[in-house]
C-alpha cells in the first residue's frame, strides 16, 4: 500500500472499504491514542491449511476436556474479550467497524465454553477462500488453543484455501506457522479468491 497516496481512515472503515483492504492483505490495528492505521507487512505468517499440526497433548487434552464449541454465536463477548488487555490494538472505534463486517457475513468467531461460560475464543475476516485471523483469548488453560484447533478443522471442511494469521508467535509454531514474503502471500489470496466459500 502506497503510503504517499491520501486515504480518508473514516472511509476505511466502511464495511465494504474494510473488506475491500482485507482483500488486498491490509489488516488495521489502533494505536496507543486510538488512531487507527492500515499495515502491509513485507512478510507474512500463514498456518497452511494442507500441513499444519495439531500437537499430540492437545488432541489428548481435547478428548478428555468438558469444553463445548459454536461459531458466530456471541461476536461481542469475542471481540471484546480479545480486546480487554492492558495494551490493546482493538479500539472502540475498531470494534463498531467490525458491527459492519458482522452485518456482511464476513465476520466469524470461534467461542470455547465450559458450563456455558465463555472461557476462550477466536475471530476473523474471511473473504471469499480466504480467512484473515486477527485476534484470540483465553481465560483458563488452553481454550484459545482449542478455538485454533476448530478454526482448522472448519476452515478445511469448508475448503479454504488460506488461513493468515499476521505475525509469527511461539503460540502458532506449534501449529506449523510460516512465514513467506507478502508476494508469495498476495499470490495466494488471489488463488484463495477463486474459491467461492461460506465460512
Amino acid at each position: 500500500m502506497n503510503r504517499n497516496m491520501y486515504f480518508d481512515k473514516r472511509a476505511l472503515l466502511e464495511p465494504e472499504n474494510m473488506l475491500l483492504m482485507y482483500a488486498q492483505g491490509a489488516f488495521p490495528m489502533a494505536d496507543e491514542y486510538g488512531e487507527i492505521e492500515w499495515y502491509q507487512p513485507r512478510t507474512r505468517a500463514i498456518i497452511p491449511l494442507d500441513s499444519f499440526n495439531i500437537p499430540r497433548s492437545l488432541k489428548q487434552f481435547m478428548k478428555s476436556s468438558n469444553f463445548s464449541y459454536k461459531y458466530d454465536n456471541d461476536f461481542e463477548s469475542v471481540i471484546r474479550t480479545c480486546a480487554y488487555r492492558e495494551t490493546t490494538w482493538i479500539s472502540e472505534e475498531l470494534v463498531t467497524a467490525y458491527d459492519g463486517l458482522i452485518n456482511l457475513g464476513c465476520l466469524h468467531t470461534v467461542e470455547v465454553y465450559d458450563s456455558d461460560k465463555l472461557v476462550g475464543g477466536l475471530y476473523g475476516v474471511n473473504f471469499r477462500g480466504a480467512f484473515f485471523g486477527e485476534s484470540m483469548f483465553s481465560i483458563v488453560p488452553q481454550a484459545s488453543k482449542c478455538a485454533l484447533v476448530k478454526l482448522l478443522e472448519r476452515l478445511v471442511e469448508k475448503e479454504f484455501k488460506v488461513l493468515d494469521v499476521q505475525f509469527i508467535t511461539e503460540h502458532l509454531k506449534m501449529f506449523g506457522a510460516i512465514e513467506i514474503p507478502f508476494s508469495q502471500f498476495k499470490v495466494m489470496l488471489n488463488g484463495a479468491y477463486q474459491k467461492n466459500v461460506v465460512f
